[in-house]
């Protein structure tokens, strides 16, 4: 068989393939969509909720945070570029509001860059992969609770505003 039976042509792929074998490479706010979807996809099969964006009683807000069934909470940071992460320098402190702190990337990003002592996850569209696991600093009582709240109040909210055409969508917690 030769070189040309054995892929197929972009034009016999489904479109969303086809699209990103020809395209020329994504824009960073592209990227960091792409792999912020493929972080959620890969935290719901692992059994979390999610929720994208999360304001923290910091003022900061986090990427991406999972909520499992047993209350333990993730925080995960999307880093779309080396100058994404290396002009980011508020990360630490999202430390405080989760039981593990992790970064995902894309596979366009050099690994070497991100500390050992988070996580990571490799991720794109399509789904990711946890690829190094974050060490445990288990949450206090009071701030799990919190943080729980302050997850379910802005789920709520956001399925408020896509239900309830008089908001416009634009609800949020402070």
């Amino acid at each position: 068989m030769s070189a040309d039976e054995t892929f197929p042509q972009a034009a016999e792929l489904d479109p969303e393939t086809a699209t990103s074998l020809t395209a020329p490479p994504p824009t960073r706010p592209e990227e960091t969509r792409a792999v912020a979807r493929g972080v959620k996809r890969h935290l719901v099969q692992l059994g979390f909720a999610v929720v994208e964006e999360l304001p923290l009683a910091s003022g900061r807000r986090a990427d991406v945070v999972g909520l499992a069934a047993n209350g333990e909470i993730w925080i995960v940071e999307v880093k779309s570029s080396v100058e994404d992460f290396r002009v980011d320098h508020k990360w630490p402190f999202y430390r405080t509001h989760c039981d593990r702190l992790l970064f995902a990337t894309s596979p366009r990003v050099p690994l070497d860059i991100f500390p050992e002592d988070c996580g990571l996850i490799l991720a794109d569209a399509h789904g990711g992969e946890v690829i190094r696991p974050a060490p445990e600093h288990r949450l206090s009582a009071p701030t799990r609770r919190a943080m729980t709240l302050r997850f379910a109040r802005a789920a709520a909210l956001r399925l408020y505003g896509f239900t309830d055409p008089r908001s416009g969508g634009n609800v949020e917690i402070g």
